[in-house]
């Protein structure tokens, strides 16, 4: 059984016990909801070594169930021993033994149910500009699954998540805002002005991370210090085009959140959408030459992005170093935004990167040669009309010219790209068993029930009466020998009076 890295929940149950019979149904509702999360398993009462090794134990070595049977008790991925299982204590359910399991067990977030008037100021406002929303609707309120909650966790980096309960006179807002007709659906929205994806109907765990998989990125994904080797702009890393590529591009589009930057987005998607579709690449371009563009992406040797200049000032301070660069990186000092666009040639020397030698540095100067970036940079900053022929004609001519030129080859030390996400409080703790990650309150809770238990051992109302007799016996003997070496005293002081 310990052999799977899969944690366990196991039902301990007994053919007599009228209780058991009562949960069986939910035992099988719960199986089925954490299928592919966790294994299952049940002991019947008589395989008695297997119930008296998962049961508790009194003082004086009597096996029990504290709260009768059925009794459930997990293992977390890692443990093999019953010093380390996990009892449920509350009411058998299967919401509370699914989210006790989802929490305690297999250290899962918790997805929250919000309101039509608590969505837009709790959920959407305070989500994270990267990440997509995924949006459940739901009729009956449940909670969501335990695979659903996993991939919540998966997914942390990319999408977060919130759960609405549907009501029909709130039709008309839902429709007018997601488009959303009925419930169960499962709502994604992903860039700034870009209709919403909705699929309407029950979810299927498996359709539904496939589905995610797919729908993680934004349309015109962000340059992160997550995303920058997947997306190929990084020079410590490669084109998404493969090892072999060595000249490869990366267009980003940089800037403040606000409403500048969301139209530059827009725009560049619209460049991202017809250098994808080859029909209406004609119709959009001048001339042969911005064919070059189309080529370069559906090769993956040139990938656009966006980037928070804000939030990745250095990385953007040191690409636009121009006078005007404060209106697009760094804090706000100025009322208005101005996005910019700029594009990266990134270069690798084929041969520099076979034959490595590695050798220490003898100076400063060339321990400061070895810090740089194995990739050579070279980049331009676009200034013309934000026309999407116009962009679309423009990266043509930097992808030919760079292609075809012999350019200098340039290599610096590029600031990195800080993480924009703090870590969530339940990815803090450890993983693995959860003795080592007990909680206080939980801690108490064992020390007053072994109280308890020590209180009702036959044995300790002789022990305390032993005890009480022999601090009796103790006091009794001191006050005793007080007064006889009192009683020896007071002969003498006579004598010495009479003399």
């Amino acid at each position: 059984m310990f052999q799977d890295s899969k944690p366990w929940l196991l039902q301990v149950y007994s053919y007599g016990s009228n209780q058991s019979a009562q949960f069986a149904n939910s035992w099988k509702r719960i199986a089925a909801l954490l299928n592919g999360v966790a294994n299952i398993g049940m002991v019947e009462l008589g395989e008695v070594q297997v119930a008296a090794y998962l049961s508790e134990r009194k003082p004086m070595g009597r096996f029990f169930f504290r709260n009768g049977l059925p009794s459930v008790v997990a293992f977390p991925s890692g443990c093999k021993t019953s010093d380390c299982l996990t009892r449920f204590e509350g009411e058998l359910s299967v919401d509370a033994v699914i989210d006790w399991f989802a929490m305690a067990v297999l250290n899962l977030p918790r997805i929250f149910y919000y309101s039509k008037e608590s969505l837009g100021p709790r959920f959407l406002a305070k989500s994270s500009p990267h990440k997509v929303k995924v949006i459940f609707f739901s009729k009956t309120g449940e909670r969501a699954t335990p695979a659903i909650r996993q991939a919540a966790r998966d997914y942390w980096n990319y999408a977060t998540f919130a759960c609405v309960l549907w009501r029909e006179e709130e039709f008309s807002v839902w429709w007018n805002t997601f488009g959303v007709e009925s419930a169960p659906a499962v709502v994604f929205l992903k860039d700034p002005g870009l209709k919403p994806l909705v699929y309407h109907g029950s979810v299927n765990d498996s359709w539904f991370l496939d589905v995610l998989e797919q729908n993680k990125q934004q349309e015109l994904p962000q340059l992160r210090s997550l995303t920058s080797e997947e997306l190929g702009c990084d020079a410590r890393g490669y084109s998404r085009a493969g090892r072999d590529t060595l000249t490869w591009y990366c267009a980003i589009l940089a800037g403040r959140l606000g409403p500048e930057l969301d139209s530059m987005r827009e725009t560049m998607r619209r460049v991202q959408e017809t250098l994808s579709k080859s029909s209406e690449l004609k119709a959009a371009s001048e001339d042969e030459h911005s064919i070059t563009a189309a080529v370069a992406l559906k090769s993956k040797r040139l990938t656009l992005s966006w980037l928070d200049g804000e939030t990745q000032k250095n990385y953007c301070f040191f690409y636009l170093n121009i006078e005007s660069s404060y209106e697009t990186c760094g804090p706000r000092r100025v009322p208005t935004d101005v996005p910019r666009l700029f594009i990266i040639r990134y270069e690798r020397n084929a041969t520099e990167d076979t034959f490595k030698v590695d050798k220490k540095a003898k100076s400063i100067w060339e321990f400061h040669q070895q810090e740089v970036d194995p990739a050579a940079q070279l980049s331009v900053t676009y200034n013309v009309s934000a026309e999407v022929s116009r962009i679309i004609q423009w990266m043509s001519n930097i992808i030919e010219d760079g292609d075809s030129r012999k350019l200098p080859f340039y290599r610096v030390k590029t600031p990195e790209l800080v993480p924009e996400d703090a870590e969530p409080f339940w990815s803090r703790g450890p993983q693995g068993l959860l003795s080592k990650s007990m909680g206080t309150k939980q801690k108490i809770q064992r020390t007053i029930i072994r109280i308890y238990d020590y209180l009702g051992d036959p044995r300790i109302g002789p022990a305390l009466l032993l005890g009480a007799l022999m601090s009796f016996g103790s006091i009794w003997l001191m006050r005793t020998q007080q007064n006889r070496s009192v009683q020896s005293s007071q002969p003498s002081q006579a004598d010495n009076g009479v003399g």
